[in-house]
């Protein structure tokens, strides 16, 4: 998906696991080759919801080829909340695990949001409202929150 900024940067943002089901897809159709380079025209890919589902080893794979193909010449930012220590359950192979975050790492800065996320706190099954807080959540009991949630 393109994205244009302020700054007229090429700005690729991807769902991390969309991507790597494309990128799956363009593997299997013989079509690998020309997808990267439509990324690699990006100055900064935005992966959202990284390691949030687990990849398949030919899937992690992929991604790394994504990650490690922008060494040095362009930005990748992503958003997790897993540790690094996880990461290994999310890539299927510690060795890919561990150079996946060594590249990232390398050149990269964490940037780690405490407190509150946004999204909770503009929740509408809270009551709540983009103009502000119509009340304050009413606690749930563990039954009505494991329907609410699963």
């Amino acid at each position: 998906m393109y994205r244009s900024i302020k700054t007229h940067l090429n700005v690729r943002f991807h769902q991390s696991a969309e991507l790597v089901l494309q990128l799956g897809k363009a593997k299997r159709d013989g079509n690998l080759d020309a997808m990267p380079g439509d990324i690699g025209g990006a100055d900064l890919i935005i992966l959202d919801e990284f390691g949030y589902v687990p990849f398949d080893i030919d899937g992690a794979r992929l991604l790394h080829r994504i990650i490690a193909g922008g060494y040095g010449r362009r930005s990748i930012a992503s958003a997790t909340n897993i540790g690094f220590g996880e990461w290994g359950t999310v890539f299927a192979d510690d060795k890919l695990t561990a150079a996946i975050i060594d590249g990232i790492v390398h050149h990269g800065r964490l940037l780690e949001f405490t407190g509150q996320s946004h999204r909770a706190s503009e929740a509408l099954m809270f009551g709540r409202t983009s103009a502000g807080p119509a009340s304050e959540p009413k606690e749930k009991t563990k039954e009505q929150a494991g329907t609410l949630l699963g």
